[in-house]
Protein backbone atom coordinates (compact mmCIF):
# COMPACT_ATOMS: atom_id res chain seq x y z
CA UNK A 1 0.00 0.00 0.00
CA UNK A 2 2.63 2.54 1.00
CA UNK A 3 5.23 2.42 -2.10
CA UNK A 4 2.10 3.74 -4.23
CA UNK A 5 2.05 6.18 -2.22
CA UNK A 6 3.17 10.09 -2.37
CA UNK A 7 6.26 10.27 -1.70
CA UNK A 8 7.30 12.01 1.56
CA UNK A 9 10.57 14.07 0.31
CA UNK A 10 8.72 17.33 -1.62
CA UNK A 11 6.70 17.35 1.87
CA UNK A 12 9.93 18.05 4.03
CA UNK A 13 11.15 21.17 2.07
CA UNK A 14 7.57 23.30 2.79
CA UNK A 15 7.58 25.43 5.66
CA UNK A 16 4.94 25.07 8.46
CA UNK A 17 2.86 27.96 6.86
CA UNK A 18 2.56 26.43 3.83
CA UNK A 19 1.67 23.01 5.92
CA UNK A 20 -0.46 24.70 7.99
CA UNK A 21 -2.77 26.01 5.13
CA UNK A 22 -2.84 22.55 3.29
CA UNK A 23 -3.55 20.98 6.51
CA UNK A 24 -7.11 22.83 7.01
CA UNK A 25 -7.69 22.32 3.28
CA UNK A 26 -7.55 18.78 3.37
CA UNK A 27 -9.44 18.38 6.43
CA UNK A 28 -12.41 20.18 5.07
CA UNK A 29 -12.23 17.72 2.29
CA UNK A 30 -11.89 14.19 3.85
CA UNK A 31 -14.78 16.05 6.42
CA UNK A 32 -16.07 13.59 9.04
CA UNK A 33 -14.15 10.40 7.21
CA UNK A 34 -11.37 11.81 9.34
CA UNK A 35 -10.25 12.57 13.20
CA UNK A 36 -7.36 14.14 14.17
CA UNK A 37 -6.09 13.07 17.67
CA UNK A 38 -3.31 15.29 19.76
CA UNK A 39 -1.82 14.24 22.96
CA UNK A 40 -1.27 17.26 25.46
CA UNK A 41 2.94 16.76 24.63
CA UNK A 42 2.33 17.30 20.96
CA UNK A 43 3.97 20.39 19.18
CA UNK A 44 1.92 23.56 19.05
CA UNK A 45 1.85 23.60 15.37
CA UNK A 46 0.32 20.06 14.91
CA UNK A 47 -1.45 20.15 18.15
CA UNK A 48 -3.56 22.85 16.39
CA UNK A 49 -4.91 20.60 14.05
CA UNK A 50 -6.37 17.94 16.78
CA UNK A 51 -10.11 17.29 16.72
CA UNK A 52 -9.66 15.95 19.94
CA UNK A 53 -6.55 16.79 22.50
CA UNK A 54 -6.01 14.73 26.08
CA UNK A 55 -4.10 11.77 27.23
CA UNK A 56 -3.73 8.90 25.47
CA UNK A 57 -6.38 6.48 26.92
CA UNK A 58 -8.99 9.78 26.40
CA UNK A 59 -8.25 10.27 22.90
CA UNK A 60 -8.44 6.85 21.40
CA UNK A 61 -11.85 6.46 23.34
CA UNK A 62 -13.07 9.66 21.71
CA UNK A 63 -12.10 8.18 18.15
CA UNK A 64 -13.73 5.16 18.57
CA UNK A 65 -16.88 6.59 19.57
CA UNK A 66 -16.84 8.95 16.58
CA UNK A 67 -18.03 8.36 12.89
CA UNK A 68 -14.17 8.62 11.55
CA UNK A 69 -13.33 6.18 8.86
CA UNK A 70 -9.57 7.52 9.41
CA UNK A 71 -7.89 8.12 12.59
CA UNK A 72 -4.90 10.09 12.71
CA UNK A 73 -3.12 10.10 15.89
CA UNK A 74 -0.39 12.94 16.68
CA UNK A 75 0.97 11.20 19.33
CA UNK A 76 3.28 7.98 19.62
CA UNK A 77 3.53 4.16 18.27
CA UNK A 78 1.52 2.77 21.62
CA UNK A 79 -0.77 5.45 21.58
CA UNK A 80 -2.02 4.30 17.97
CA UNK A 81 -1.59 0.83 19.14
CA UNK A 82 -4.50 1.50 21.86
CA UNK A 83 -6.48 3.42 18.99
CA UNK A 84 -6.67 0.14 16.74
CA UNK A 85 -6.77 -2.25 19.78
CA UNK A 86 -10.25 -0.10 20.71
CA UNK A 87 -11.52 1.44 17.49
CA UNK A 88 -14.05 -0.61 15.21
CA UNK A 89 -13.50 -2.95 12.42
CA UNK A 90 -13.99 -0.06 9.97
CA UNK A 91 -11.93 2.43 11.21
CA UNK A 92 -7.96 2.96 10.51
CA UNK A 93 -5.56 3.81 13.12
CA UNK A 94 -2.50 5.85 11.35
CA UNK A 95 0.73 7.29 12.74
CA UNK A 96 1.98 10.49 10.73
CA UNK A 97 6.08 9.20 11.29
CA UNK A 98 6.86 5.06 12.42
CA UNK A 99 9.77 6.87 13.92
CA UNK A 100 7.78 8.32 17.15
CA UNK A 101 7.74 5.74 19.80
CA UNK A 102 8.38 5.60 23.56
CA UNK A 103 11.79 5.58 24.89
CA UNK A 104 10.25 4.41 28.53
CA UNK A 105 8.07 1.88 26.12
CA UNK A 106 10.96 0.54 24.80
CA UNK A 107 12.76 -0.32 27.95
CA UNK A 108 10.17 -2.98 29.14
CA UNK A 109 9.71 -5.19 26.30
CA UNK A 110 8.01 -8.87 25.38
CA UNK A 111 10.92 -10.94 25.10
CA UNK A 112 12.40 -9.23 28.78
CA UNK A 113 9.13 -9.83 30.27
CA UNK A 114 8.35 -13.36 29.80
CA UNK A 115 12.34 -13.69 31.15
CA UNK A 116 11.08 -12.10 33.97
CA UNK A 117 7.83 -13.99 34.30
CA UNK A 118 10.18 -17.42 34.07
CA UNK A 119 12.48 -16.35 36.74
CA UNK A 120 9.65 -15.18 39.34
CA UNK A 121 8.30 -18.89 38.89
CA UNK A 122 11.72 -19.88 40.39
CA UNK A 123 10.97 -18.35 43.53
CA UNK A 124 7.08 -18.60 43.79
CA UNK A 125 4.05 -19.22 41.21
CA UNK A 126 3.41 -15.86 39.33
CA UNK A 127 0.21 -16.89 38.56
CA UNK A 128 -1.30 -17.43 41.27
CA UNK A 129 0.92 -14.63 43.31
CA UNK A 130 1.59 -11.41 41.10
CA UNK A 131 -0.76 -9.78 39.28
CA UNK A 132 1.13 -7.88 35.90
CA UNK A 133 0.50 -4.42 35.45
CA UNK A 134 1.58 -2.40 32.71
CA UNK A 135 0.98 1.26 32.29
CA UNK A 136 -1.00 2.25 29.13
CA UNK A 137 2.55 3.66 27.61
CA UNK A 138 3.44 0.23 26.69
CA UNK A 139 3.35 -1.95 23.81
CA UNK A 140 0.56 -3.90 22.57
CA UNK A 141 2.14 -7.46 22.86
CA UNK A 142 2.42 -6.19 26.60
CA UNK A 143 -1.05 -5.01 27.09
CA UNK A 144 -1.44 -8.74 25.65
CA UNK A 145 0.58 -10.44 28.17
CA UNK A 146 -0.95 -8.83 31.30
CA UNK A 147 -4.48 -10.19 29.45
CA UNK A 148 -3.19 -13.64 29.29
CA UNK A 149 -1.72 -13.80 32.75
CA UNK A 150 -5.01 -12.38 34.67
CA UNK A 151 -3.58 -8.86 34.79
CA UNK A 152 -4.35 -5.31 33.91
CA UNK A 153 -3.51 -2.08 32.43
CA UNK A 154 -3.52 1.46 33.74
CA UNK A 155 -2.84 5.14 33.42
CA UNK A 156 -1.16 7.67 35.50
CA UNK A 157 -5.10 8.67 36.61
CA UNK A 158 -6.73 5.29 37.89
CA UNK A 159 -3.73 3.87 38.65
CA UNK A 160 -4.41 4.05 42.34
CA UNK A 161 -7.57 1.79 41.46
CA UNK A 162 -6.17 -0.49 39.13
CA UNK A 163 -3.48 -1.35 42.10
CA UNK A 164 -6.18 -2.00 44.40
CA UNK A 165 -7.84 -4.41 41.99
CA UNK A 166 -4.95 -6.13 41.84
CA UNK A 167 -3.80 -6.86 45.08
CA UNK A 168 -7.61 -8.21 45.39
CA UNK A 169 -6.30 -10.81 42.83
CA UNK A 170 -2.82 -11.86 44.23
CA UNK A 171 -0.81 -11.06 46.96
CA UNK A 172 1.89 -9.35 45.09
CA UNK A 173 2.27 -7.06 41.64
CA UNK A 174 5.03 -6.69 38.88
CA UNK A 175 4.61 -3.39 37.77
CA UNK A 176 6.25 -2.02 34.32
CA UNK A 177 7.72 -0.17 32.23
CA UNK A 178 7.56 3.00 34.71
CA UNK A 179 9.44 2.34 37.72
CA UNK A 180 8.00 5.85 39.41
CA UNK A 181 4.50 5.72 38.71
CA UNK A 182 4.40 2.40 40.66
CA UNK A 183 5.89 3.82 43.38
CA UNK A 184 4.65 6.64 43.78
CA UNK A 185 1.20 5.19 43.55
CA UNK A 186 1.98 2.28 45.60
CA UNK A 187 3.65 4.26 48.36
CA UNK A 188 0.45 6.68 48.22
CA UNK A 189 -1.30 3.83 49.31
CA UNK A 190 0.41 2.69 52.69
CA UNK A 191 2.83 0.76 51.23
CA UNK A 192 6.16 0.96 52.26
CA UNK A 193 9.15 1.43 50.48
CA UNK A 194 11.06 -2.07 51.76
CA UNK A 195 8.73 -3.41 49.99
CA UNK A 196 9.11 -1.62 46.83
CA UNK A 197 12.31 -3.30 44.69
CA UNK A 198 13.57 -2.68 41.40
CA UNK A 199 13.79 -5.40 38.69
CA UNK A 200 16.79 -4.96 36.54
CA UNK A 201 15.89 -6.70 33.54
CA UNK A 202 19.45 -6.51 32.57
CA UNK A 203 20.65 -8.75 35.37
CA UNK A 204 19.90 -12.42 36.59
CA UNK A 205 16.82 -12.84 38.38
CA UNK A 206 16.61 -8.56 38.19
CA UNK A 207 19.41 -8.25 40.19
CA UNK A 208 17.29 -9.68 43.42
CA UNK A 209 17.51 -12.36 46.45
CA UNK A 210 15.07 -14.90 46.74
CA UNK A 211 14.48 -13.05 49.89
CA UNK A 212 13.79 -9.51 48.28
CA UNK A 213 11.30 -10.99 45.99
CA UNK A 214 9.40 -13.03 48.52
CA UNK A 215 9.17 -10.21 50.79
CA UNK A 216 7.90 -7.77 48.18
CA UNK A 217 4.80 -6.46 47.49
CA UNK A 218 5.53 -4.66 44.62
CA UNK A 219 8.07 -5.72 41.92
CA UNK A 220 8.91 -2.17 40.07
CA UNK A 221 10.68 -2.50 36.16
CA UNK A 222 13.53 -0.37 35.99
CA UNK A 223 12.02 1.82 33.56
CA UNK A 224 11.33 5.44 33.37
CA UNK A 225 10.21 8.58 31.05
CA UNK A 226 13.48 10.40 30.07
CA UNK A 227 11.79 14.21 30.36
CA UNK A 228 10.18 13.58 33.76
CA UNK A 229 13.71 12.33 35.14
CA UNK A 230 14.93 15.93 34.72
CA UNK A 231 13.09 17.49 37.45
CA UNK A 232 14.96 17.17 40.34
CA UNK A 233 14.28 18.29 44.08
CA UNK A 234 16.44 21.36 44.45
CA UNK A 235 14.62 22.61 41.30
CA UNK A 236 11.83 22.93 43.91
CA UNK A 237 14.14 24.08 46.42
CA UNK A 238 14.85 27.53 44.27
CA UNK A 239 11.58 27.81 43.22
CA UNK A 240 10.74 28.01 46.69
CA UNK A 241 12.80 30.09 48.00
CA UNK A 242 12.35 32.59 45.11
CA UNK A 243 8.27 32.40 45.53
CA UNK A 244 7.60 30.96 48.90
CA UNK A 245 3.84 31.25 48.42
CA UNK A 246 4.19 28.99 45.20
CA UNK A 247 2.75 26.17 44.71
CA UNK A 248 4.42 22.74 43.04
CA UNK A 249 2.38 20.33 41.03
CA UNK A 250 3.90 17.42 39.01
CA UNK A 251 3.67 14.03 36.71
CA UNK A 252 3.51 10.49 39.19
CA UNK A 253 6.55 10.03 36.41
CA UNK A 254 8.67 11.83 38.13
CA UNK A 255 11.18 10.67 40.84
CA UNK A 256 9.53 9.91 44.31
CA UNK A 257 12.26 13.32 45.70
CA UNK A 258 10.55 15.25 43.65
CA UNK A 259 7.06 14.36 44.08
CA UNK A 260 7.23 14.52 48.28
CA UNK A 261 8.09 17.99 47.76
CA UNK A 262 5.15 18.11 45.61
CA UNK A 263 1.93 20.16 46.71
CA UNK A 264 0.14 18.04 43.87
CA UNK A 265 0.75 14.96 42.23
CA UNK A 266 -1.37 13.94 38.93
CA UNK A 267 -2.21 13.15 35.35
CA UNK A 268 -1.97 15.29 32.73
CA UNK A 269 -5.53 15.94 32.79
CA UNK A 270 -5.44 16.31 36.70
CA UNK A 271 -2.66 18.98 36.14
CA UNK A 272 -4.42 20.93 33.82
CA UNK A 273 -7.71 20.90 35.73
CA UNK A 274 -5.93 21.62 39.01
CA UNK A 275 -4.27 25.09 37.16
CA UNK A 276 -7.07 25.90 35.72
CA UNK A 277 -9.59 25.98 38.45
CA UNK A 278 -6.96 27.81 40.79
CA UNK A 279 -7.49 31.15 41.97
CA UNK A 280 -6.20 34.37 40.00
CA UNK A 281 -2.50 35.47 41.57
CA UNK A 282 -1.73 32.19 41.99
CA UNK A 283 1.72 30.75 40.84
CA UNK A 284 3.21 27.28 40.21
CA UNK A 285 5.67 25.38 39.31
CA UNK A 286 4.95 22.33 36.92
CA UNK A 287 7.00 19.37 36.46
CA UNK A 288 6.23 17.87 32.93
CA UNK A 289 6.13 18.37 28.92
CA UNK A 290 7.22 21.45 28.12
CA UNK A 291 4.87 21.90 25.54
CA UNK A 292 1.80 21.50 28.24
CA UNK A 293 3.69 24.00 30.34
CA UNK A 294 3.58 26.21 27.67
CA UNK A 295 0.27 26.13 26.56
CA UNK A 296 -1.12 26.61 30.18
CA UNK A 297 1.60 29.64 30.61
CA UNK A 298 0.12 31.26 27.74
CA UNK A 299 -3.68 30.12 28.73
CA UNK A 300 -2.98 31.36 31.92
CA UNK A 301 -1.63 34.61 31.87
CA UNK A 302 -4.87 36.52 31.46
CA UNK A 303 -5.96 34.90 34.92
CA UNK A 304 -2.80 36.11 36.35
CA UNK A 305 -2.11 33.03 36.78
CA UNK A 306 1.71 32.47 36.58
CA UNK A 307 3.18 28.75 35.41
CA UNK A 308 6.69 28.22 35.61
CA UNK A 309 8.54 25.21 33.85
CA UNK A 310 10.46 22.83 36.72
CA UNK A 311 13.31 22.42 34.77
CA UNK A 312 16.22 24.92 33.81
CA UNK A 313 16.83 22.79 30.97
CA UNK A 314 14.56 22.78 28.16
CA UNK A 315 13.38 19.20 27.72
CA UNK A 316 10.67 17.95 25.91
CA UNK A 317 9.54 14.74 24.23
CA UNK A 318 11.67 14.56 21.64
CA UNK A 319 9.83 11.04 20.19
CA UNK A 320 6.27 13.11 19.97
CA UNK A 321 7.88 15.88 18.88
CA UNK A 322 8.99 13.54 15.31
CA UNK A 323 5.00 14.29 14.29
CA UNK A 324 5.87 17.75 12.73
CA UNK A 325 3.37 19.54 10.29
CA UNK A 326 5.16 17.74 7.09
CA UNK A 327 4.44 14.71 7.93
CA UNK A 328 0.73 15.50 9.32
CA UNK A 329 0.19 16.94 5.78
CA UNK A 330 1.67 13.88 3.55
CA UNK A 331 -0.71 11.44 5.96
CA UNK A 332 -3.48 13.65 4.94
CA UNK A 333 -2.85 14.57 1.23
CA UNK A 334 -2.31 10.31 0.76
CA UNK A 335 -5.69 9.97 2.19
CA UNK A 336 -7.20 12.10 -0.11
CA UNK A 337 -5.29 10.29 -3.03
CA UNK A 338 -7.40 6.93 -1.26
CA UNK A 339 -4.09 5.50 -0.14
CA UNK A 340 -3.82 5.72 3.63
CA UNK A 341 0.05 5.21 4.55
CA UNK A 342 1.64 4.61 8.18
CA UNK A 343 -1.28 2.20 9.18
CA UNK A 344 -0.49 0.90 12.91
CA UNK A 345 -2.50 -2.58 12.78
CA UNK A 346 -1.92 -4.84 15.56
CA UNK A 347 -2.33 -8.78 15.54
CA UNK A 348 -6.05 -10.21 15.55
CA UNK A 349 -5.03 -12.42 19.05
CA UNK A 350 -2.90 -10.00 20.36
CA UNK A 351 -5.18 -7.11 20.14
CA UNK A 352 -7.96 -9.54 21.63
CA UNK A 353 -6.03 -10.28 24.87
CA UNK A 354 -4.78 -6.95 24.98
CA UNK A 355 -8.41 -5.88 25.10
CA UNK A 356 -9.06 -7.78 28.05
CA UNK A 357 -6.30 -6.11 29.94
CA UNK A 358 -8.12 -2.66 28.86
CA UNK A 359 -11.47 -3.48 29.55
CA UNK A 360 -10.52 -4.65 32.97
CA UNK A 361 -9.44 -0.92 33.31
CA UNK A 362 -12.30 0.70 32.51
CA UNK A 363 -14.22 -1.93 34.90
CA UNK A 364 -12.76 -0.35 37.77
CA UNK A 365 -11.84 2.79 36.97
CA UNK A 366 -14.03 5.76 38.52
Amino acid sequence: MQSAAIEQTPYIALDDDACDARIREAKRALGERLVILGHHYQRDEVFRHADYSGDSLKLSREAASSKAEFIVFCGVHFMAEVADILSRPDQVSILPDLAAGCSMADMANLAKVQRAWQELAQVLDPDEQVTPVTYINSAADLKAFCGEHGGIVCTSTNAQHVLEWSFRQREKVLFFPDQHLGRNTGYKMGIPLDQMVVWDFDQPMGGLSEEQIRKAKMILWKGFCSVHQMFQPEHIDRFKEKYPEGKIISHPESSFEVCQKSDYVGSTEYIIKTIRDSEPGTRWLVGTELNLVNRLHDECRADGKNVHFMSPTVCMCSTMFRIDPQHLLWTLENLLEGRPVNQIKVPEKEAGLARDALERMLEVSP
